[in-house]
């Protein structure tokens, strides 16, 4: 008992103790040991946060509980100082091993992998059947997988009906033989002797066998089949003893020295295949042995339960070391890029059979195979010369950010300043991704440490890999203003040249009038527009400058009756935008009628110019979605023209409208 009081009195003084000392610190009569110096003391409303775990965040100075790294303000590093981008410290950068790589554009080949099997060359296949009822008295090939010759005997049937059928030819033949010189009677021998010798050729008598039975006179109950063609014995269907009726098989035999392979592809993979196109393949059975083949068929057609497409690959066995069954991968080599004429060394210039396309000649001639006529390898987009592969741009595979449907990489602009980028993806290869929309050749993104970066954003409030679309609203917003249109000077066109010019801006004027009203651009106006600019660019009664704007109208407007409403649009805005300063620079020399320039700040892509001949906007790149979604930006009006006619530019979705006009419209950072 006496020493337990001692016991209790030092516990309950360590308590006290533990209690002064957080009493004091409570109140702040002591500090912290590794409390942050007088000269760091938090700023209010400051939050601190750890640049290697964000997640992380404190109103007061301190360390990362997890990393140890000091606490820095939320407000440097991943600063909210612009909209689409965060900026990290080179010692941050450091310890999250940030790394980056340029965007490369050029010829870019996808090798596509695929497991198919070996089959039998279905051409080169044949059924040997019973002609006639009878009993299989005897076979030859009597197992399956023996290699046969073309007239190598293979079986020997005992038919009564064919031995009754011998009878008769024989009788008929002696019976004509006999005859008188009565015409009408040995013209009847003479039939009945013929048909009985056809029937003996329905029963599968050769020719040899009817000229022996013709000499010796004498029938036989038992027929010898005779191979119609060489190859191996794959199936055996009958066993001597066996009765058969006509009809029956009794062998398939299969022509080895051709094989196919079957493979099954997605119908994207398949679509970018072509017949003659080289394949490469390997077999289980020959480890390290490259096979060569063709494309010799591509079904029309996709298989609904597997979703695949057939395609048929042609391979030489003449060493018979294939083996149909036998397992083979397959490796097809594929350009990334448009479809169109391809180079192939051993094509060029050549010609090739439509059904074997192993079967390569210098010269035209037969298959020897089928006997079909050769056709120029030129027929399935093979050229003679060699042809420049398309390019293509691409970043690593590490680069590109996949959510569902959404997709972005991070560019780093400045040292130490990335950017989001929605990026619009193509084929998605081993180590590359292909970047149809979104990206520069040349720009440097992060191939390490981007999900940091995103995690950067999205604490930051910005947008990020969760709502990418947020960057594409806020790149909108930073619309470049109108297009420039340094000074308005007229240079009047006179007599034909005049003439066509103001019929290129009626053109133009038709096919803004059918955007505007949610119409795909007229045929008559999109062929005149075309044509009318291509005429003017051979005119050298026009300035340099004016013939480089309508080349471009030329370039731009020769298809675009063939787009869609959305397609017409998207070509329409280069279009206005080389219409537009032609119509400040080049009207013709009668001209009276003054042009409206108007501008609408939501266009995708910084915006959008067009044309009007009068003061009613009318928006062809939204329709009726926002059709008086714009703003009037100034009026070129030649010296003879008069106030132009319409009712202003109003609408519910205006964007400064007015009647503001300016000589000179604000300037763009780039031409678009």
């Amino acid at each position: 008992m006496r020493r337990i009081i001692p016991v209790g009195v030092f516990l309950a003084a360590g308590i006290l103790l533990i209690f002064s000392v957080g009493l004091a610190q409570r109140f702040g009569w002591i500090a912290r040991h590794d409390a942050a110096p007088p000269n760091a003391a938090a700023v209010a409303g400051t939050i601190y946060t750890c640049p290697m775990h964000p997640q992380i965040r404190q109103p007061t100075p301190g360390r990362c509980p997890i990393c140890g790294m000091e606490l820095v303000p939320a407000s440097s590093g991943a600063a909210n100082i612009e909209e689409l981008a965060v900026r990290i410290e080179p010692a941050q950068r450091r310890l999250a091993n940030i790394q980056t790589a340029p965007v490369e554009s050029g010829p870019i080949d996808a090798v596509l992998q695929s497991v198919g099997m070996i089959a039998i060359d279905e051409s080169r296949q044949a059924t040997i059947a019973a002609y006639i009822d009878g009993r299989m008295e005897r076979l030859f090939a009597d197992y399956t997988g023996v290699d046969i010759k073309k007239g190598d005997h293979l079986a020997v049937i005992y038919s009564p009906q064919l031995y009754a059928a011998q009878v008769e030819y024989v009788e008929a033949r002696r019976a004509l033989g006999s005859t008188g010189g009565l015409a009408g009677v040995r013209q009847a021998q003479d039939a009945l002797a013929a048909n009985t010798r056809q029937r003996l050729r329905e029963f599968g008598m050769t020719d040899q066998q009817l000229s022996e039975l013709e000499t010796s006179g004498q029938a036989q109950s038992r027929l010898t089949i005779y191979a119609p063609q060489g190859g191996t014995v794959v199936e055996k269907l009958v066993v001597e003893g066996s009765y058969v009726k006509a009809g029956d098989p009794i062998y398939r035999i299969a022509e080895l020295t051709t094989v196919w392979l079957t493979l099954k592809l997605f119908p994207e993979d398949a679509g970018r295949i072509r017949f003659g196109q080289r394949v490469e393949a390997t077999v289980q059975s020959s480890p390290g042995e490259m096979l060569e083949g063709r494309v010799a068929f591509i079904d029309p057609t996709v298989d609904p339960k597997t979703r695949t497409v057939g395609v048929r690959v042609e391979l030489m066995n003449e060493q018979r070391r294939l083996r149909p069954g036998d397992y083979a991968e397959a490796r097809i080599t594929l350009p990334i890029g448009p479809q169109g004429e391809v180079y192939d060394a051993d094509l060029a210039g050549k010609w090739i059979s439509p059904m074997h396309p192993q079967i390569v000649r210098p010269e035209p001639g037969q298959c020897p195979i089928c006997g079909m006529d050769l056709v120029p390898t030129s027929r399935y987009g093979f050229t003679n010369q060699p042809v420049p592969q398309p390019t293509s741009l691409s970043v690593p595979r590490s680069a590109v950010l996949l959510a569902g449907g959404n997709s972005v990489v991070y560019v780093e602009t400045q040292p130490g300043r990335f950017e989001i980028r929605p990026v619009k993806v193509g084929p998605i290869l081993r180590d590359k991704i292909v970047i149809l929309e979104g990206l520069k050749a040349g720009e440097s993104v992060a191939t390490a440490g981007n999900f940091l970066i995103d995690s950067q954003m999205q604490l930051a409030g910005k947008p990020s890999l969760i709502d990418p679309t947020r960057a594409v609203v806020a790149s909108q917003k930073e619309s470049e203003g109108p297009l420039q249109v340094k000074q308005v000077a007229f240079a009047p066109v006179t007599g034909e040249a005049g003439k066509k010019l103001e019929v290129l801006y009626a053109a133009y004027f038709d096919v803004q009038k059918a955007l505007a009203s949610d119409k795909t651009p007229p045929e008559q106006a999109a062929q005149s527009l075309h044509r009318t600019a291509k005429e003017l660019t051979q005119d050298n009664g026009l300035s340099a400058e004016s013939r480089k704007l309508i080349g471009e109208v030329a370039a731009r407007s020769e298809h675009l009756h063939h787009l869609d409403l959305k397609g017409a649009r998207k070509e329409f805005k280069p279009i206005s935008h080389a219409v537009v300063p032609l119509a400040a620079q080049a009207r013709a020399a009668d001209a009276a009628a003054p042009y409206v320039h108007f501008y609408c700040p939501m266009v995708p892509g910084g915006g959008g110019d067009w044309l009007q001949p009068n003061n009613e906007l009318l928006n062809p790149y939204w329709g009726g979605e926002m059709l008086r979604c714009g703003e009037k930006v100034q009026t070129f009006a030649p010296p003879k023209s008069s106030p132009p006619d319409g009712h202003g530019a109003h609408g519910g979705h205006q964007h400064g409208a007015g009647e503001q006009q300016r000589q000179v419209a604000p300037q763009k950072t780039e031409a678009r």
